[in-house]
């Protein structure tokens, strides 16, 4: 992979890759393990959205604080998490995508303007954008 290539992490990869990397497919560790190294990955700010209403939602349990693990994604040197300005909302529309799902259009919509890789286990995501690692 060419070192100027970005990650972004969908929320079940960020998830995977910061407390359970035994969950994320063989290719998608190595490439975690790159990212690791040239400190490229890209967390969609909706992603911890999405986590915090699964928590709230009793679908998900981080087994760690909410607060303190999101402190330290933003402590971590290898992924940013990014704000979602009105340009990747209105890219999100764009999409000739049937897919309804807020954070999925936004994720893709991210890699999108980024020029940017996406790790991600779903389906309608690597059938639709072209450079998903699974």
């Amino acid at each position: 992979m060419d070192r100027s290539v970005k990650i972004v992490l969908d929320t079940c990869a960020l998830i995977w890759w910061s407390l359970d990397p035994e969950r994320l497919s063989q290719s998608a560790k190595k490439v975690c393990n790159q990212m690791e190294r040239e400190k490229n990955g890209i967390v969609p700010s909706i992603a911890i959205w999405e986590i915090a209403i699964k928590i709230k939602n009793k679908k998900l349990d981080l087994g760690v604080n909410l607060n303190e693990y999101v402190a330290s994604l933003k402590q971590s040197s290898v992924v940013r998490i990014v704000p979602i300005d009105e340009d990747v909302w209105l890219e999100s529309v764009k999409l000739e995508w049937s897919h309804r799902d807020p954070v999925d259009r936004v994720v893709v919509a991210l890699a999108t303007s980024n020029q940017a890789s996406i790790i991600t286990a779903d389906k309608e995501i690597r059938d639709f954008y072209s450079d998903v690692i699974w």
